[in-house]
């Protein structure tokens, strides 16, 4: 497999007045394609910095980032907003859905830029929809939707311009056991069936579970790496 993502001696210090703040202190960490990996780690351990700068949200004070062979430390923001939009999915703890917005339409808001007909924004949408379980609830409104079925509208959104990359920062965090344990396994199925790069950021143990490899970030270094499952060779799709 190759490398989709590459970290080498990644630094990034805030200044807070006269005080300076290393978020992050010389991390490195490599991440292949197809994977499904969670990073865990305590409040103030840098594991929220760490998925802004692997999200291109934010770059590194200092170091390398590399993702799918591109070096992105020192991009142009305007840049880094088409390297988002084109290769990075995010799913956050709060859906971030418009109220007042089907489900299809939530689904379909990346692709507007893309210069698509509005009838293959629609169709890429509910195939997204389709895939995370949502087939038939198109026409939703989010308030008509659970909190799981939000959700699951907030990955399709991710899914729709097939990205390289799924983040995923505490996806669960709103949700009661039986709804996170069922976005969970969607993840799990776009991991296996999909090959979808998933990277998840959670403080929970038995969210963590269903990821093939654990990251534990403490004071701004990985603390530990290891592999929790033997990870499964995606199915063919159609094979």
């Amino acid at each position: 497999m190759a490398a989709l993502i590459q970290c080498e001696d990644v630094w990034k210090i805030y200044r807070v007045g006269d005080m300076e703040v290393q978020a992050l202190r010389g991390l490195s960490l490599t991440i292949e394609q197809g994977e499904f990996v969670a990073i865990m780690g305590s409040s103030g351990s840098g594991k929220s910095t760490l998925m802004n700068i692997l999200g291109c949200l934010d770059q590194p004070t200092k170091g390398r980032y590399r993702l799918n062979g591109m070096e992105v430390s020192n991009l142009k923001p305007d840049q880094l907003a088409g390297i988002r939009n084109q290769q990075i999915g995010f799913v956050f703890q709060s859906f971030n859905l418009i109220p007042r917005t089907s489900a299809l339409e939530n689904a379909q808001l990346p692709l507007f830029y893309r210069g698509l007909s509005l009838k293959e924004q629609r169709a890429q949408a509910a195939s997204a929809l389709d895939r995370v379980g949502l087939k038939g609830r198109e026409h939703h409104y989010p308030t008509q939707l659970s909190g799981g079925q939000q959700q699951r509208v907030a990955i399709a959104r991710a899914l729709v311009t097939s990205p390289s990359l799924l983040l995923a920062d505490e996806p669960t965090g709103n949700l009661d056991t039986q709804s996170s344990q069922e976005i969970m396994r969607v993840l799990e199925t776009l991991n296996h069936d999909e090959g979808i790069t998933i990277i998840l950021v959670t403080h929970e143990v038995d969210v963590a579970a269903y990821a093939a490899r654990e990251i534990v970030i403490k004071d701004g270094q990985v603390l530990t790496d290891r592999v929790t499952k033997v990870r499964p060779t995606p199915s063919l799709v159609g094979g």
